[in-house]
């Protein structure tokens, strides 16, 4: 079968190469991908600018979804035929602490799809079914594919943060991520909504202000600061969202947050701070960090997909064949979609 691989260590070592299909297990089920959707993580891989193990060579693709094609004969509880969306920890160790407290994505053991195991960019995949979750019928395996990405956002704005009513809140980096913290923040019910990008942002932007900015703002040419302090009683955020992983922003969030505010971390970035906490502490301002989701959060993302509270139709930028996935990634990395979906 036809999959998309990374298989070395340079800027541009991606391909299509035929693979072997998956086996399954007794406790394991078989999925037919029907749809998968690009991440800006996959687009950093492609670019050699991941800052986390993986293992190569590797097919790319953690956001996905399909139709059972095989059951495992001590699978209980799924059927040949289903509709099911695929979290992305392929494996975990089921013994440690954090997975005998639920906490399974912080499993010092993981094995993440499209990272340390073969991902969905391809025909077929193995999975566990503790991981898999019944599509709503009324929802596309073109939407389906998102599920993860609403994970992240669900769990960084309500698992990990508190948001009131009313609350001033800045999201940096209207990417993927963004975006939907956008979203999941206004039904959240934040009261005033910033989101922040750069040139390279311009279409992104547009998409932000159309599902629910109050302000959009050019880093590259206007001052946020300025503007944040013109709001309310001056003081600043509420909450701040990174959603960029990117060192500057974090020191640029110090600025926005107001005393006893939060920040909240999503993005992921190998760059230095090279920049004083000093703020951090003198304003008393919480950091919190954000990683994965667990089972509950994807049965609650889909409920919202099925409800129409989670708008996807501005985000999805373009449907692609898996033979097309370059100008897939291109697309996304140009600023020109937000997301980009494969269909093998």
């Amino acid at each position: 079968m036809k999959a998309v691989v990374k298989y070395g260590r340079q800027n541009g070592d991606v391909e299509i190469r035929d693979v072997q299909e998956p086996s399954i297990g007794p406790d394991q089920v078989l999925l037919e991908v029907k749809a998968a959707s690009v991440c800006g993580s996959d687009i950093h891989m492609w670019r050699e600018h991941q800052s986390w193990a993986i293992k190569l060579p590797l097919v790319l693709g953690h956001e996905f979804c399909g139709v059972i094609a095989a059951v495992g004969e001590r699978v209980n509880g799924f059927k040949v035929g289903e509709r099911v969306a695929c979290e992305t920890a392929a494996t975990v160790c089921g013994q440690c602490i954090y997975c005998l407290s639920g906490n399974y994505n912080l499993c010092p053991h993981r094995q993440g799809y499209g990272a340390l195991a073969d991902g969905a960019f391809t025909c077929y995949v193995a999975a566990r079914p503790q991981i898999l979750h019944r599509i709503p019928a009324n929802v596309p395996f073109e939407h389906a594919a998102l599920t993860e990405p609403i994970c992240v956002a669900y769990n960084a704005l309500v698992e990990k943060t508190t948001i009131k009513p009313g609350e001033t809140v800045v999201i940096q980096g209207p990417g993927p991520i963004g975006i939907m913290a956008l979203q999941v923040a206004r039904l959240r019910g934040a009261g005033t909504l910033i989101v922040l990008g750069t040139d390279v942002d311009k279409h992104r932007m547009e998409v932000a202000e159309e599902l629910g900015a109050h302000h959009i703002v050019n880093i590259q040419h206007e001052d946020p600061v300025k503007l944040i302090r013109s709001l309310g009683d001056g003081y600043g955020a509420d909450l701040v969202v990174d959603c960029t992983g990117v060192s500057k922003a974090l020191r640029q969030s110090l600025e926005l947050v107001r005393p006893n505010g939060r920040i909240t971390k999503i993005g992921w970035g190998p760059q230095p701070l090279d920049f004083s906490l000093d703020p951090l502490v003198a304003k008393a301002v919480t950091l919190q960090g954000s990683f994965s989701h667990t089972y509950p959060t994807w049965e609650h993302a889909l409920g919202l997909l099925s409800t129409g509270q989670i708008n996807l139709q501005p985000v999805i930028g373009g449907v692609y064949p898996l033979s097309d996935w370059q100008e897939a990634f291109s697309k996304m990395e140009d600023g020109m979609s937000v997301k980009s979906v494969l269909l093998p």
